[in-house]
């Protein structure tokens, strides 16, 4: 800290591990991973800019809730843009084609596990629900996308 005076601490389950330079970076990665399912989601990441310190919990016992994500950038691969719900039209309607006619094959199956591998769902922790911001309703983030683009609303 005294060499790096800006730099963020990286904690491990309390355990401090490190220190680094670029932590916006570092969080929207180990974020990516996790919504890639290359991380278990019960693992939760939780940056606290004020004291700069990016912590990540993967202990038994934490209490957490399911939420819908909503994409941070703009993604060619999926063509999801930036600030709209990574659950798309697509997902919602395999899901139903799923439960009208189940596949034979249980490997293709989507369900609950699979919006989790596509990262349309994330499980959050008390600690990582306090630094996100979680919209109660889709209409809550069509407002909010249209407050940020300067559109005034009639709301």
């Amino acid at each position: 800290p005294l060499r790096y005076p800006h730099a963020t601490k990286i904690f491990v389950d309390g355990v401090w591990v490190g220190v680094h330079q670029d932590p916006k970076h570092l969080v929207n990665q180990v974020l990516d991973t996790r919504r890639k399912s290359y991380l278990q989601y019960e693992v939760s990441l939780i940056r606290d800019i004020r004291d700069q310190e990016f912590k990540i919990f993967s202990d038994a016992g934490r209490v957490m809730r399911p939420v819908f994500t909503v994409q941070q950038e703009d993604d060619p691969e999926t063509g999801i843009n930036k600030g709209h719900l990574v659950l798309t039209k697509e997902l919602v309607n395999r899901l139903a084609k799923e439960q009208a006619e189940p596949p034979e094959d249980p490997s293709m199956k989507i369900g609950w596990e699979g919006l989790i591998r596509a990262g349309a769902v994330e499980y959050l922790d008390a600690e990582e629900e306090e630094t996100s911001m979680i919209c109660m309703t889709p209409e809550d983030l069509e407002l909010y996308r249209l407050q940020k683009a300067g559109i005034a609303t009639g709301r």
